[in-house]
């Protein structure tokens, strides 16, 4: 549009980037049950967030490049909804998606708990347990790819799609001033940032991750549903009978249309006026050639 990202736009959502030059992946991690996480990057704040889906994204990607096969993956661990798509079924089979999974891969010599300062958490509660559980899906998902790094090199757009719900949880259990709130939440924030970085490199820095620090979902109006009586009653509140707002392209098309039509409507007038008062034998060259043939006769 023209303007300056640094100096017209104070707005922090927008970045300079190359038009020719974007991104090979896509990582979405939505994080519920905080409104802000003091993640590095750029951000803004989300109002009247609702819930939303990448199915049609995924599909997209899927049967646009059906042959190249390109990573689509999309998880919420504490829901145990996966799905997978193209190479991720081959990547991504021996990832743990189920709570019982979870709660076993996390007990392996290889989990994060070695090296991941729990603080006030701990391992013999239900709901830390979901919380590490998700922490250890993001390694393990940094973990499988950096062993297929052909998957990050090729021309496919990958997505990654991943619903972390176990801060949400902690804050429901111990109360959002809790210390063990605020030693996840930081938790979470180191995991996310060393997640990213991971992401990042694997893919040479042609690559976006994203987080959606969202408290709760507001639910859409359209999934209300609605008697018609309901609805008949709901067509009153504009009793003058206001006509829609229009966009900003409505007079310029408005324009075009209507010294479209004026001029149509002149040159009609004209070229009508000037074949009614037309001289056949001097104005029109038809007759003209046909009198001399006349006459040569």
């Amino acid at each position: 549009m023209g303007f300056s990202v640094e100096e017209d736009l104070p707005w922090p959502g927008l970045a300079v980037g190359d038009l020719f030059h974007r991104p090979q992946a896509t990582v979405l991690v939505t994080v519920k049950g905080v409104d802000k996480l003091p993640v590095k990057g750029f951000s803004y704040p989300i109002e009247n967030a609702v819930p939303f889906s990448l199915d049609s994204v995924a599909n997209a990607i899927h049967t646009l490049f059906s042959e190249e096969t390109p990573v689509v993956l999309q998880l919420a661990p504490s829901e145990e909804r996966v799905y997978m798509v193209g190479k991720a079924n081959a990547v991504f089979e021996d990832l743990s998606v189920t709570l019982r999974q979870l709660r076993n891969r996390l007990f392996q010599d290889s989990s994060i708990l070695t090296s991941l300062p729990l603080s006030s958490l701990s391992r013999n509660n239900e709901v830390d347990l979901l919380f590490l559980s998700e922490l250890q899906v993001l390694h393990d998902i940094a973990s499988l790819l950096s062993r297929h790094k052909h998957l990050a090199r090729d021309h496919s757009p990958d997505l990654y799609s991943l619903e972390l719900s176990g801060l949400e949880e902690i804050g429901k259990r111990y109360g959002e001033d809790s210390q063990q709130f605020k030693d996840a939440s930081q938790i979470l924030v180191d995991s996310l940032q060393k997640f990213a970085d991971e992401m990042f490199n694997l893919y040479g820095g042609n690559a976006v991750v994203e987080v959606v620090a969202v408290k709760e979902f507001n639910s859409p109006l359209s999934r209300k549903t609605r008697s018609i009586l309901q609805a008949s009653q709901s067509t009153k509140e504009n009793p003058y009978n206001l006509a829609y707002p229009y966009n900003y392209d409505y007079s310029v098309i408005f324009n075009i249309v209507l010294w479209m039509m004026i001029g149509l409507a002149l040159a009609v007038i004209v070229i009508s006026y000037n074949l009614w008062n037309m001289d056949p034998g001097y104005d029109s060259i038809i007759y003209r050639m046909t009198n001399q043939k006349i006459r040569m006769d």
